[in-house]
């Protein structure tokens, strides 16, 4: 396979279709089963507060919010209140002549616009596509056959994403990736094709380790790209002085990210580079309204969101790193570095 092949077209349009598929429920069950436009432009209100009348969980709430700011629904106040925007009370505000919720709630036995209902008041991630019957993510990738079926899934995904990261990625001086949840391995594979002095380890649980391993030999990086079967939230190997969390970080909640980015310090030498590749938010959390899309069906699958340029900065900041800056790659994705201090 080779790895530094590019397609011809851009495929951005299709991503976008599949990242933002659950937004239209996260505002139909807004709109229809809790009303919640019509409450807020009568009493504008913190996060806090919106989460105690409503009994949400902030982590949902505050994904829920980022997408209805990036919509221009609701504004942040330098008052640390949300508002309803003069769109919003003119369109979504029941009391209006123009109201558009009864448009919306046809659709409010969709099975995802049920999940979320209990995703906002739970916090817990909802069945794998609205099936009640299954594990959350994080259970149903122990399983063989989601675990295939899904690896496959990032592994499309990321031989477009993993080249446009490799090619903007400064490695000078350094030596060996260590792919952190690294799923199919594309990620550790297309670094060292594009940097020939790097060697790399993909670490991931059973049984993506074994699927991971095949991957890697078909792909001819075997000796250059190795696999550890390792929970990456009970420690990491040594010996790298790069490490990548791709759409790893995104899966969970923010002390499951506290964790592991105490782990990767933990494990990195001084000066050792951290990566963080996903879809950001912007720093002021007012979109791209594509990524605040995605985040919605993040927020329903798993126990994560997108996170912020800001919040990962702080959260990097907090574990001993000394955040970068941010570059955009490809397909609404970027990157940061941080450096071990």
């Amino acid at each position: 396979m080779n790895l530094t092949a590019q397609p011809v077209t851009d495929p951005t349009s299709i991503y976008r279709y599949r990242d933002g598929l659950y937004a239209v429920d996260l505002i139909t069950t807004a709109l229809v089963h809790f009303d919640f436009f019509t409450w807020l432009a009568g009493q504008p209100s913190t996060l806090e507060q919106i989460c105690a009348h409503f009994d949400f969980k902030p982590r949902p709430a505050d994904t829920m919010l980022t997408l209805f700011t990036a919509n221009g629904f609701v504004t942040y106040g330098a008052d640390g209140m949300f508002h309803c925007t003069e769109s919003a009370r003119e369109h979504l505000v029941k009391t209006s002549v123009w109201n558009l919720s009864p448009y919306f709630a046809s659709l409010h036995d969709r099975p995802i616009a049920r999940d979320y209902i209990e995703v906002l008041r739970t916090g817990k991630p909802a069945g794998w596509s609205g099936d009640k019957a299954a594990f959350d993510w994080h259970k149903a990738m122990e399983q063989e056959d989601f675990a295939r079926s899904f690896t496959a899934a990032m592994d499309c995904r990321g031989l477009y994403l993993s080249q446009a990261l490799a090619k903007k990625l400064d490695l000078q001086g350094r030596s060996k990736v260590l792919d952190i949840g690294g799923g199919s391995g594309i990620y550790a594979c297309s670094i060292v094709a594009h940097h020939a002095h790097m060697s790399g380890i993909v670490v991931d649980q059973a049984p993506v380790d074994r699927i991971c391993q095949k991957l890697i030999e078909e792909r001819g990086c075997v000796g250059r790209v190795e696999v550890v079967a390792a929970n990456m939230f009970e420690g990491l190997p040594g010996g790298c002085d790069v490490h990548l969390f791709s759409n790893v970080l995104h899966d969970w909640d923010v002390p499951e990210v506290q964790a592991l980015l105490k782990r990767s310090n933990e494990a990195l030498p001084q000066g050792g580079l951290l990566v963080i590749h996903d879809a950001f938010i912007n720093a002021a959390k007012t979109g791209p309204l594509h990524v605040a899309e995605y985040s919605a069906l993040l927020m329903h699958s798993t126990q994560g969101k997108c996170y912020s340029v800001g919040e990962y900065s702080a959260l990097a900041d907090e574990a001993g790193f000394i955040p970068g800056p941010y570059h955009d790659t490809a397909a609404a994705r970027g990157f940061m570095t941080a450096v071990k201090r």
